[in-house]
């Protein structure tokens, strides 16, 4: 199949490619060729997508059997991609987010029909109104799309914690970690979550590859591995080589009210145990299975960073707001036990 990847160099999109390269297709990358990633048996294209005429003349008027577009993040950029596909691509990919999941959650366990509602991020909800617009072309044009929802996916660059640095400072956990420092965990560390690796990721999305009976569904596609926050920061721990980590327990509401740039991901997502069935992405992918324990893939990425000091690079600014929050945390926990206690002893002395 001709297979055109629209990002391919990201966490996830560079394994997605490099599978369908090893599966035999025929794979091209457009991208800015900013990141100096590569995709070994793949053609690249170097173009802006926002840049429709030139990305029009780049592609000219070569059909696609897939196109998998990592880089809409609203639906003025998907109307783009309906103009710059319509009638030359047999299955269109749309990268949506597990976090457009109803939140709060209404069910422990999310199927693809759980229904999408996020009153508490602007990330979420355009991803929602992508979807809602693919629907719309699908109805009035036939426009041939397929919509997945990754939840946290994890790979060499990415460590896994629900509070912490992302991008280029990732590294910054783990730092914290091996210095002894205390870790934020949000609420009582026993909500669910379900990490995956993405080259487990990988095999369910290409899996989708080539099969018309997609095409008008949404697949989210995660690991069956459910741990809670505490045993997911302990996994990582491990991982560092650290025995006893520090963790303090913050309430979701105390952390967004202190810093509410979080409230989005940590109460539209991580606040919540969330729990994916995988039902569906197995019956379309049968041979869709994830072998990757959180244990050995996280040991994977601190096994990268530890290979090349020039990755471990500190998120200062993110280290001293945590610093500040555990603290305010810590010394409003002591003067409220002060307070019972005094209330207390009164009690025992009347």
């Amino acid at each position: 199949m001709r297979i055109l990847f629209i990002g391919g160099t990201g966490n996830i999109s560079k394994v997605c490619a490099e599978l369908a390269v090893a599966r035999g297709h025929d794979v091209t990358l457009l991208n800015r060729g900013k990141s100096g990633e590569s995709v070994r048996g793949a053609r690249s294209i170097v173009g802006d997508i926002v840049d429709t005429k030139a990305v029009a003349a780049a592609l000219g008027s070569e059909p696609w059997d897939v196109v998998a577009d990592f880089i809409i993040f609203t639906p003025e950029q998907l109307e783009q991609r309906i103009k710059l596909f319509r009638g030359r691509v047999g299955q269109f990919f749309f990268i949506s987010s597990a976090s457009a999941y109803q939140k709060p959650v209404t069910h422990y366990q999310i199927t693809e029909s759980t229904p999408l509602a996020n009153p508490f991020w602007d990330y979420s909800r355009n991803k929602i109104a992508c979807e809602e617009r693919l629907l719309r072309a699908l109805r009035e044009e036939n426009f041939p799309s397929v919509v997945v929802r990754p939840s946290w996916t994890y790979g060499n660059t990415v460590i896994p914690l629900a509070v912490t640095s992302h991008g280029k400072f990732y590294f910054t956990g783990i730092d914290r970690l091996r210095k002894g420092k205390p870790m934020i965990v949000p609420g009582d560390g026993s909500s669910l979550w379900a990490m995956t690796h993405n080259t487990d990721f990988a095999k369910g999305f290409v899996g989708l590859f080539g099969n018309p009976a997609t095409i008008g569904h949404a697949f989210h596609i995660t690991s069956d591995e459910v741990l809670s926050w505490d045993q997911i920061y302990q996994v990582v721990a491990d991982a560092a080589g650290v025995r006893n980590p520090k963790l303090v327990h913050i309430a979701s509401d105390f952390i967004t009210a202190c810093m509410p740039e979080m409230l989005g991901g940590l109460t539209g997502d991580k606040a919540c145990s969330v729990v994916m069935d995988n039902s569906k992405i197995k019956r379309f992918v049968p041979d869709f299975v994830c072998t990757t324990k959180l244990r050995d893939g996280v040991a994977k990425s601190i096994a990268w960073y530890d290979a090349d000091p020039s990755r471990q690079i500190i998120d200062h600014q993110a280290n001293a707001n945590w610093d500040k929050l555990i603290a305010l945390y810590e010394r409003g926990l002591g003067e409220a036990k002060r307070e019972f206690g005094r209330q207390t002893a009164i009690g025992f002395s009347r």
